[in-house]
C-alpha cells in the first residue's frame, strides 16, 4: 500500500510563499488503478512528482509498504516507473532498441534474460510488430506505449503516468487507458494517472480529485457526481469554482471516509475475483533484478551515442565538412610561409649598401614569416576550438529531459559524463589528428612536430570540456550553442595574438583564453629559435612556459568536466 499523510509542498517565488500541494493525504492499496484529475494549475504533475521523489514534499510523508520514504530512504529505482509528458526517447532509434537500451540501463540481466525482458514488455504494450519503426514515424499513441514499455523492463511495482493521453484521439485514448488498466492487475501494480479527459473515469479504481493543491474527492468513479451534486464528470469542475479550495478540503476531511470505505469494500472485491492470478503475478513482480553498473551502463550509453552519430545525417555530414574543410582553410596560408622561412638565413656582402639593404629585406621577411606563422598556428587553434565548440554544446543540453528520465531511473551521473568525455575524446583526436597531418603536409611545422600536435589536441580539449559544462548548465540547446558560440568569439581578439591587450586587461582575461595557451605553448616549447624570434618580432603579446601551458589548459579540461558533473547533478525537471 502506498500512503500520503499530508503532504504539503512550498516554493518561494522570491517575494511571496506559494503553496502548490496542502495537506494531501490519501491511500492506494495494491492493484490499484487511479486517475488524478483536476482543473489546470491544481497540482496533478506535481503531485506525481512529488510521489516519484522528484519534487520533495516541505512537509509530510510518503508511505510505503509500512517503510516511510522521507526517513528510511526513497524508492528503489526498480520499484517505481515515471512516464513523463515529453519524449524519453531518441527519433533516430527503433523501438527495440529504445527498449533494449532502457533495460540494459536498468536491469542486471544475461543476452538471454535481457531478450525475454524486451520480448515480455513489446507484447505488453502491444509493439512487437513495429519493433524495427523508428521513433520518429511513430504516432502518438505509439510513442506513450513505447514510454510505458521502456518503464516496464523493471518490472515496477508502482507505474506513474503524467498525462499520457493527452492529444491523442479518442480511440488511441481509449486503449492506452484499457493498457494501464491491464497493467494494474498484474502484479498487484498500483497505477495512479494523471489526465485532463473525464471520458473514461469509469476504468479507473478510484478519482482523485485535486483544486489548487487541495485535496477534494478521493473515491470510487460511481460515487464522485453524488459527492459534488452533479449529473456528469464534466460538470464536476464548474462545481470546482463555486467554493474556495480550503472548503472543499475541509468538507473532504468530514465526509471521505465513508467514500473510502465503499472503494476499499469494491477493491477487495477485485481482489477476491482476481486473487490466484494477483498472487502470482505479484510473486513475479518482487523477483526485481539488481541495477547494472558503472561499465555496463556506460558501454550502453556509449553504443546509443554513436549510433545517434551515424544515424544523424545533419550532424555527420557537418563532422565530415568541419574536418575537411577546416584544414583547408589552413593550408590556403601555407604555400606563403613556407616560402618565406626559406628565404631566412644569413647575408652576408663587402658591399656596405648592399649589406644594409640585406638586413632590412631580411627584417622584412622576419616579419612576414613571424606573422605567417604566429596566423598559421592561431588559425589551427581556433578552429578546433569551433570544431570542440560545435562537438559539445548541444550534447547534453539537447537531450536533458531524457538525461533526467533516465537519471530518475537510476542511471549514475558518473557513467553517463564519462560516456560523453569518452565520446567527444574520439572526436577532438580524430579532428586534431587529422588538422596537424594535413597541415603538416603543406607547412611542415619548423620545430617540435609532437609538441605542437599536443597543443593542438589540448586546445581542442579545452574548449570541448568547457562547452560541455555550458551544455550540462543550460536550459536549453540553444541557449548552451550560443553561449559556446560567443565563447569561440572572443578568443582571437583576447588571445593577443593579433593585437595585444593592456597588460591590466590581458592578466585578467588571458586565464580563460584556451586559445593563447595553445598557441603560447606551441610557438615557445616547439618552435626553432629564428622562427621564435621571428614571431616575437612582430607580437607584441608575452608568451609562457610550455609548461605552463601544458597545465593551464589541463586546468581548463578539469574546470570543464567538474562543471560538466554539476549540472547533470542539477535538476531542471522540475
Amino acid at each position: 500500500m502506498l500512503e500520503a499523510r499530508n503532504i504539503t509542498l512550498e516554493v518561494d517565488d522570491g517575494e511571496d510563499t506559494i503553496s502548490l500541494l496542502s495537506g494531501v493525504s490519501f491511500c492506494v492499496p495494491k492493484g490499484h488503478f487511479m486517475a488524478i484529475v483536476g482543473p489546470s494549475g491544481c497540482g496533478k504533475t506535481t503531485l506525481l512528482k512529488t510521489i516519484a521523489g522528484i519534487a520533495d514534499a516541505t512537509d509530510g510523508a510518503f508511505v510505503w509498504d509500512g517503510r516511510n520514504l522521507m526517513e528510511e530512504g526513497d524508492f528503489d529505482p526498480s520499484e517505481i516507473g515515471y512516464v513523463p509528458q515529453f519524449s524519453i526517447a531518441h527519433d533516430e532509434l527503433c523501438v527495440d532498441e529504445c527498449v533494449e537500451n532502457a533495460a540494459r540501463m536498468r536491469v542486471c540481466a544475461s543476452g538471454d534474460e535481457l531478450d525475454a525482458i524486451v520480448d515480455r514488455v513489446l507484447l505488453e504494450t502491444g509493439l512487437s510488430e513495429i519493433g524495427d519503426r523508428k521513433v520518429k514515424l511513430l504516432s502518438g499513441g505509439q510513442k506513450r506505449r513505447l514510454a510505458l514499455a521502456m518503464e516496464l523492463v523493471c518490472n515496477p511495482r508502482i507505474l506513474l503516468c503524467d498525462e499520457v493521453t493527452s492529444g491523442l484521439d479518442p480511440r488511441s485514448e481509449n486503449e492506452i487507458v484499457q493498457l494501464l488498466r491491464d497493467l494494474s492487475l498484474k502484479g498487484g501494480r498500483i497505477v495512479i494517472s494523471v489526465t485532463h479527459s473525464l471520458s473514461q473515469l469509469d476504468v479507473y479504481d478510484s478519482i482523485m480529485v485535486l483544486v489548487r493543491g487541495h485535496l477534494a474527492y478521493h473515491g470510487v468513479p460511481q460515487a464522485m457526481g453524488h459527492y459534488f451534486g452533479v449529473g456528469s464528470p464534466e460538470d464536476v469542475y464548474p462545481r470546482l469554482a463555486l467554493r474556495e479550495p480550503v472548503e472543499w478540503a475541509q468538507s473532504w476531511q468530514k465526509h471521505g471516509e465513508e467514500y473510502y470505505h465503499r472503494m476499499e469494500s469494491e477493491q477487495k472485491i477485485r481482489m477476491l475475483r482476481n486473487g490466484e492470478d494477483m498472487q502470482a503475478d505479484a510473486e513475479q513482480t518482487q523477483e526485481a533484478l539488481p541495477q547494472p553498473g558503472f561499465f555496463s551502463q556506460l558501454f550502453t550509453l556509449l553504443r546509443r551515442r554513436f549510433a545517434l552519430l551515424m544515424r544523424d545525417r545533419s550532424q555527420l555530414i557537418l563532422q565530415l565538412a568541419m574536418i575537411i574543410i577546416f584544414p583547408i582553410m589552413v593550408a590556403l596560408f601555407s604555400s606563403k610561409g613556407q616560402e618565406q622561412l626559406l628565404i631566412l638565413a644569413d647575408t652576408q656582402s663587402n658591399d656596405i649598401a648592399m649589406e644594409i639593404q640585406a638586413q632590412q629585406a631580411q627584417v622584412e621577411v622576419r616579419a612576414q614569416v613571424g606573422s605567417a606563422v604566429s596566423g598559421i598556428i592561431m588559425f589551427e587553434v581556433v578552429l578546433l576550438g569551433l570544431m570542440g565548440a560545435n562537438n559539445a554544446a548541444r550534447e547534453i543540453a539537447g537531450e536533458r529531459l531524457i538525461m533526467e528520465k533516465e537519471r530518475f531511473a537510476g542511471m549514475g551521473e558518473g557513467a553517463y559524463l564519462a560516456s560523453k568525455a569518452i565520446y567527444l575524446s574520439v572526436l577532438l583526436l580524430v579532428q586534431s589528428l587529422w588538422m596537424f597531418a594535413f597541415v603538416q603536409f603543406f607547412w611542415p611545422f619548423r620545430g617540435d612536430e609532437i609538441n605542437h600536435l599536443v597543443f593542438l589536441i589540448l586546445a581542442n580539449a579545452a574548449m570541448t570540456s568547457v562547452c560541455l559544462g555550458i551544455s550540462a548548465n543550460s536550459r536549453t540547446a540553444d541557449q548552451a550553442s550560443l553561449l559556446s558560440i560567443y565563447l569561440v568569439g572572443f578568443q582571437l581578439p583576447l588571445s593577443g595574438a593579433v593585437l595585444a591587450l593592456p597588460e591590466m586587461i590581458g592578466v585578467v582575461v588571458r586565464p580563460f583564453i584556451s586559445a593563447y595557451w595553445a598557441w603560447s605553448g606551441s610557438i615557445e616549447g616547439g618552435l626553432l629559435p629564428d622562427v621564435i624570434k621571428a614571431v616575437k618580432s612582430i607580437v607584441q603579446t608575452s608568451f609562457s612556459s610550455a609548461n605552463l601551458c601544458h597545465m593551464v589548459l589541463l586546468a581548463h579540461v578539469l574546470v570543464g568536466l567538474i562543471l560538466a558533473y554539476v549540472g547533470i547533478r542539477r535538476s531542471r525537471w522540475n
